[in-house]
């Protein structure tokens, strides 16, 4: 329809990146693009630690043995931050509460709105990237290498580089199991969907994948949660 959708609908996650690296001018003019996203209140919740050096490279990679940590030039790690809020309230006398749900909700959103912004504008100047959120199951030892203050906590990174290799596009779930008019209208056959976007996946991976996308789900949903993360929303005081 324009280049601007054309772009966002040709998006695939980028895993191996060759040796160039972004220009710091132009990895700060991506950065902006991305915290020109919208924000709840104009809060700007969030704090981006970019790490560019094969020492904390490493470093994370220990922790979370993804590729993409040592092969890209840039990884940008998107935190949930309240710490302007905290001062603000000792600024005005009155009583810090940054513990709960709602906390986490506008953090993590508003995290999230940056990054694919970022991650977008990356890829309009022809790199690429991949989101990495398991470096929320270390969430502890990642905010110990990147010194987390108290009240801000690990959301995920993202990897980004020139790509060396790339993919077709992955196939999305169709619109009807995911889109209503006016009300929520429950999938009527949400085994059929499950079954259909297997095989549209199977498909796209021509036998590569050692598992079904419905396996997948259950591999994160079927069992107990990580615990990683919520204890360490607890220790910086956020839970």
């Amino acid at each position: 329809m324009n280049p601007t959708i054309d772009l966002m609908k040709s998006h695939v996650s980028v895993r191996k990146f060759t040796d160039e690296a972004i220009p710091a001018e132009t990895l700060s003019e991506i950065i902006d693009a991305g915290r020109a996203a919208s924000s709840w209140k104009a809060f700007w919740s969030y704090s981006i630690v970019t790490v560019t050096s094969d020492e904390q490279k490493a470093a994370l990679h220990a922790l979370v043995p993804q590729p993409a940590i040592l092969g890209c030039s840039a990884f940008l790690v998107f935190c949930g931050d309240v710490t302007l809020a905290d001062a603000a309230c000792e600024m005005h006398g009155a009583q810090f509460e940054p513990a709960g749900i709602e906390t986490l909700l506008i953090t993590s959103v508003d995290a999230s709105l940056a990054a694919q912004n970022t991650l977008l504008a990356a890829e309009s100047l022809g790199y690429g990237g991949v989101i990495i959120g398991l470096i929320r199951n270390v969430s502890a030892e990642v905010s110990d290498v990147l010194g987390l203050p108290q009240y801000t906590y690990p959301i995920f990174g993202v990897a980004l580089g020139r790509p060396a290799r790339t993919h077709a596009v992955k196939p999305r779930l169709p619109q009807r199991a995911q889109v209503s008019s006016e009300r929520y209208e429950p999938t009527a056959d949400l085994m059929g969907v499950i079954r259909e976007h297997d095989k549209a996946q199977a498909d796209y991976f021509g036998g590569r994948a050692a598992e079904d996308w419905s396996e997948r789900l259950v591999a994160q949903w079927g069992s107990a949660e990580v615990e990683s993360s919520t204890e360490n929303l607890k220790a910086k005081g956020l839970l």
